[in-house]
């Protein structure tokens, strides 16, 4: 394993692992390296010394990724799954149920349900997450 100093376009610093060189140039090429920061794919490698151990422990200060911009690309992600899902309406929460007994195919859906409705869901064990509305839907 290695350890690579890696930048982005935007100038975020960061380190990653990697098997090897060759392993971050295979990684970098289909695009799976992205800033932690901002998401971009446009990274470099920066040149690295050699690691030298010395008395002091303290890390180098790191840029805090920014909660709100965090949060953004969360709700977004997940506004793109559920937009590639069946959208079942006021049915979810019997549909839900019926794909997890196995009555129905599995699959992923999305729907409207009251708050009652998805605690029980919930509490009988079947995976739900709840999404935010995107503007245009509370309109």
């Amino acid at each position: 394993m290695i350890v690579l100093d890696l930048i982005c376009d935007q100038e975020h610093r960061f380190e990653a692992w990697f098997a090897s060189s060759d392993a971050f140039d295979t990684q970098l090429a289909a695009g799976l390296v992205s800033c932690p920061h901002c998401a971009s794919h446009a990274v470099r490698r920066l040149p690295s010394a050699p690691y030298v151990q010395t008395s002091s422990h303290s890390k180098p200060v790191e840029p805090k990724p920014d909660p709100a911009v965090i949060a953004a690309r969360l709700v977004e992600a997940l506004r793109n799954a559920a937009s590639q899902s069946e959208d079942v309406g006021e049915r979810f929460a019997k549909e839900a149920r019926r794909i997890h007994r196995g009555d129905a195919e599995e699959r992923a859906i999305r729907g409207k349900v009251k708050q009652s409705d998805l605690l029980e869901l919930i509490d009988e064990g079947i995976p739900v997450l709840p999404v935010p509305p995107d503007k245009e839907d509370l309109h």
